[in-house]
């Protein structure tokens, strides 16, 4: 029998209705620098899988991860859902630069193709994602995942819909 040596991890969030509260009342680009400024909390799931420095200009939107253990499949890799949501954040974001206050969106699918395992030792990942078209309804973006090489280890596409928000009372 081999013994396995134990880990634990510890974080926190910031309630996630307060930042919600917002959505809505400023544009998209707006929205998303005042949490990269800290005026307004990053939402819980950054903190869960441990993202980090976002940036955010009109139709692009990037953000990192330092691949650790506690992101591991059973394989000894990074888990593709860990994959997956940093470039679905990419993506669904720079969509939502280019949204104007009022307006909201939700991703409609995201097609991913996993290029290279991703492991410890690929260092710092960065996934960009930006638009290539919004039309008044729907959105199409892609994000591209590079490792600390710059080599591509992942890409996808996502589609969103857009929708005007209820306005707050």
């Amino acid at each position: 029998m081999t013994q396995t040596q134990e880990r634990s991890r510890t974080f926190t969030w910031s309630d996630p209705v307060a930042g919600a509260a917002h959505i809505g009342r400023r544009g998209g680009l707006e929205l998303l620098r005042a949490m990269i400024a800290g005026e307004l909390a990053a939402p819980p799931v950054m903190h869960l899988i441990d993202m980090s420095r976002m940036e955010a200009d009109e139709g692009r939107v990037a953000v990192e991860l330092v691949p650790q253990e506690f992101h591991y499949n059973p394989l000894g890799t990074v888990h593709g859902g860990v994959l997956s949501t940093l470039l679905d954040t990419a993506a669904a974001c720079a969509v939502h630069t280019t949204l104007p206050a009022g307006v909201g969106y939700t991703s409609l699918d995201l097609n991913v193709k996993f290029l290279r395992p991703v492991t410890v030792a690929s260092g710092t990942l960065r996934s960009e994602g930006t638009v290539l078209q919004r039309g008044r309804r729907t959105a199409l973006a892609e994000a591209r995942l590079t490792d600390a090489r710059d080599r591509l280890v992942a890409h996808a596409t996502s589609s969103c819909l857009i929708f005007p928000l209820d306005q707050p009372a």
